[in-house]
């Protein structure tokens, strides 16, 4: 009998070890399946984001005539360069830092979208909506001077209410709608500094909509702005020199510290204008060329007598 006892406190003992030791394993066990399992709410913010080859490889399988919906995806610092965007649904969506040189996302729907600090060189727009979108200091050209074939492309595009601010020299707005429209510094985010005004020398405004539209300081050298409607904007301290304002409607715009120098204002309107009177380089401005014998057409409107 003494010697059964110990022998039964043996096998006890063995079983609680053994059962010690399976808790433990189990324990561990589950422990490792909940960290290899993912977390939904440990990840919000990634389950947006798409890469480079899941935005390529939804355009090269989309159907013809069928847009791709990327809307409110986060499209940020990716590589998309000459890509064929066929009319994408891009709604809310941001693509900060994003390279998009050569693409074409003509027709595509970039309503609220934020294009902050992309690269856009040479990237097509036309008719894109883009109203109410950001495009705030993007890349538009690979040196210092842009060359014709890297110019931005928005013509027919709907703008209204966007906010740009940046290089953009020579970019088409033919046709383009930016009723509303800033263009104007916004004061000062930390970026490239030097950058103060939005640079358009030699930008297409070619019967574009800009009325009520902010374009104050910015750099509008040699654009042409044939036929387009800036009233109501703003043109506080804009530099025009030599830009083409044939026919352009300039209606109650505030051109506040504009320079007009070598401007050519035949049948310009500015019924109503603010500041253009003082406006710099006024007097070197051209205006409609005198008839063999008659009346000036075309002569500008200030809404005062005719000088």
């Amino acid at each position: 009998m003494s010697g059964a006892r110990p022998a039964a406190r043996g096998r006890a003992l063995g079983a609680a070890a053994v059962g010690i030791c399976l808790c433990w394993l189990a324990g561990a066990a589950g422990a490792l399946a909940q960290s290899a399992a993912p977390d939904p709410s440990a990840r919000p913010a990634d389950e947006h984001h798409l890469t480079a080859r899941e935005v390529t490889q939804a355009l090269f399988t989309a159907r013809p005539g069928a847009a791709i919906d990327l809307s409110a995806r986060s499209l940020t610092r990716l590589d998309l360069a000459r890509l064929d965007f066929k009319q994408a649904r891009l709604a809310g969506a941001d693509l900060f830092g994003t390279d998009l040189t050569g693409s074409d996302l003509s027709g595509s729907d970039l309503s609220h979208a934020r294009l902050d600090r992309t690269v856009l060189i040479g990237t097509r727009f036309s008719r894109a909506n883009l109203e109410r979108a950001t495009l705030l200091r993007p890349a538009t050209s690979a040196g210092l001077q842009p060359l014709a074939t890297e110019a931005l492309q928005f013509d027919g595009a709907n703008l209204r209410s966007a906010r740009l601010f940046g290089r953009f020299m020579r970019a088409n707005f033919r046709d383009a709608d930016l009723t509303g429209a800033t263009l104007a510094p916004f004061g000062r985010t930390g970026f490239i500094e030097h950058i103060w005004r939005s640079e358009l020398v030699s930008a297409d405004f070619t019967r574009a909509r800009l009325a009520r539209a902010n374009l104050d300081k910015s750099l509008l050298a040699f654009a042409r702005l044939h036929s387009a409607d800036l009233s109501g904007s703003s043109l506080r301290e804009a530099d025009l020199t030599g830009a083409d304002l044939t026919d352009a409607d300039f209606t109650n715009a505030d051109l506040t510290g504009a320079i007009l120098r070598d401007a050519v204002i035949i049948g310009a309107r500015f019924t109503g204008a603010k500041g253009i009177e003082p406006a710099t380089g006024r007097d070197t401005a051209a205006p409609a060329p005198l008839p063999a014998g008659g009346d000036q057409p075309g002569a500008v409107e200030t809404g005062g007598e005719r000088p």
